[in-house]
């Protein structure tokens, strides 16, 4: 992918460690080329084909009336056929919208970056793309925000105001990291947590996208992940950096955690392929749970155009640009 690619959905000068507001706004405009209502089939490489559970948007029950020829069958309210003796039809109306919700990851292990921009950045840019897009579907869309120490929730609502407080609150989270946030909490139970409330609010038949970097996922955070793929459509997207794969070219690099500083030589040769291993170690069996879960599992390096990177893994590409970045 180009730089000129890039800066198509990125600003210049800004959006590198930090998102702004404007650019989370201006993914409004590229949203439509993120269409969800074509999502009858999530296509991601570690996944293969999955199949969404929930078709379209469902119905709701309205009325039942007299059986008329041609009712299909299955839609015969047995219990008013047997107390009136005649029979009676189920009758259903489609439902209106769907409720989405992003659950976005902005704790401290986003807050890192060795190409284009921060992972924050990018996890942010690919929740605005999902949130319009969602709201442009017709749906209702809200999301969960967590960090290391704070949560907080939108109410999923068919409304650009609702987006526009999801923006905001997501800008404010990004805006809190930095390398004095570098601090002694635990970082494990951001994501259980997040799934954890996400099951108290969220209603069956939703649709949820989280994007993380899942360095925190553990048995507690499957465990809440699969009791809310019973009742939802879900999409994982893993946002990574090429650096995080592989380390740097050999040599010697002074390193600082914000409070103290060392050096480390990277030309040692172990060094480099026990790093490349557990990185891969890692991927193989985070991709083994969600295969379990049947949950597919999208992946966004740092160096991606999200919009794109969406659009490839869900398969929502155009058809006469398949396989090309």
């Amino acid at each position: 992918m180009t730089a000129t690619t890039q800066a198509t959905h990125r600003s210049e000068a800004d959006d590198s460690a930090y998102v702004s507001l404007a650019s989370l706004l201006r993914c409004r405009l590229f949203a439509k080329d993120l269409n969800l209502s074509r999502q009858r089939k999530i296509l991601s490489q570690q996944s293969g084909l999955h199949i969404s559970k929930f078709r379209g948007r469902g119905v709701d029950f309205s009325e039942v009336r007299a059986y008329q020829q041609g009712d299909d069958i299955r839609s015969i309210d047995w219990r008013v056929t047997a107390r009136t003796g005649k029979a009676h039809t189920k009758l259903y109306a489609e439902e209106r919208e769907r409720p989405a919700l992003v659950i976005l990851d902005q704790s401290d292990s986003m807050f890192f970056g060795s190409r284009v921009a921060f992972k924050s950045v990018v996890a942010a840019q690919a929740a605005a793309l999902l949130a319009w897009a969602t709201l442009q579907r017709g749906d209702r869309s809200g999301g969960i925000l967590f960090s290391d120490n704070d949560l907080r929730d939108i109410k999923p609502r068919r409304s650009r105001h609702a987006v526009l407080e999801l923006l905001q609150q997501i800008v404010s989270f990004n805006h809190s990291l930095n390398r004095n946030s570098f601090q002694n909490h635990s970082q494990s139970t951001s994501l259980t947590d997040s799934l954890q409330h996400a099951r108290r609010i969220t209603k069956p038949g939703s649709e949820l996208f989280i994007i993380s970097d899942f360095q925190s996922f553990d048995n507690a955070a499957q465990r809440h992940l699969f009791q809310l793929a019973q009742h939802n459509d879900i999409v994982c997207v893993m946002i990574q950096d090429p650096m995080e794969a592989e380390l740097p070219v050999p040599g010697l690099y002074n390193i600082s955690d914000g409070q103290q500083r060392t050096q480390v030589d990277l030309g040692d040769k172990t060094l480099r392929s026990n790093y490349q291993q557990a990185y891969q170690q890692h991927i193989a069996e985070l991709q083994q749970q969600f295969n379990q879960l049947k949950i597919p599992l999208l992946q966004i390096s740092t160096e991606q155009d999200p919009l794109r990177a969406l659009q490839q893994g869900l398969g929502l590409g155009p058809r006469s640009k398949a396989g090309k970045r």
